[in-house]
C-alpha cells in the first residue's frame, strides 16, 4: 500500500457528494451566501464551486473535506448546546467578543483551516458540560 495516500483517498465518490450536500444544507440554514461558502471551504474556483453547488462532486480536496468537517463539527455542537435548533442556528451570525467583535460565520470564513478550528474549540468549549 502506497503510504502517500490520504484517508480521503479510501472514501467512495458518493461519500464526498454526500460531504458536500451537508455543507450546503447547513450552510442554507445559516443563511451563509456563496461568497462566504466559498471562502469557508478554502476559495476553491469560482466555476468548482458552483458544480459543487450543482452537485456535480467529483473527488474532493482533503483541506475542503477537512473544512466541511469542521463545519459538520459546529453544527452538531450547537445543536447540542442549544435546544432551539433556530437558535442554534443563529448563534453564528450573532457578534462575539471571542472572535474580536465578528461573527462566527465571519470568523470561519476568514480563510484559514485555523480559523474554523477556532470556532469549533469556542462551540466544543461551551458544550463540554453537556458531553
Amino acid at each position: 500500500m502506497n503510504a502517500k495516500l490520504q484517508k480521503a483517498d479510501f472514501l467512495p465518490v458518493e461519500a464526498h457528494d454526500l460531504a458536500m450536500q451537508g455543507f450546503f444544507g447547513i450552510m442554507s440554514r445559516w443563511d451563509a451566501d456563496n461568497k462566504v461558502m466559498r471562502a469557508v471551504l478554502g476559495s476553491p474556483a469560482e466555476r468548482t464551486f458552483f458544480d459543487w453547488k450543482k452537485g456535480r462532486v467529483a473527488r474532493l480536496p482533503n483541506d475542503t473535506l477537512r473544512r466541511i468537517g469542521y463545519v459538520a463539527g459546529i453544527w452538531k455542537a450547537l445543536q447540542i448546546v442549544y435546544s432551539d435548533p433556530q437558535l442554534a442556528d443563529s448563534w453564528v451570525n450573532r457578534p462575539n467578543r471571542a472572535f474580536g467583535g465578528q461573527t462566527p460565520l465571519a470568523r470561519m470564513a476568514a480563510g484559514d483551516v485555523t480559523d474554523l478550528a477556532a470556532v469549533r474549540d469556542y462551540i466544543d468549549a461551551a458544550r463540554s458540560p453537556w458531553s
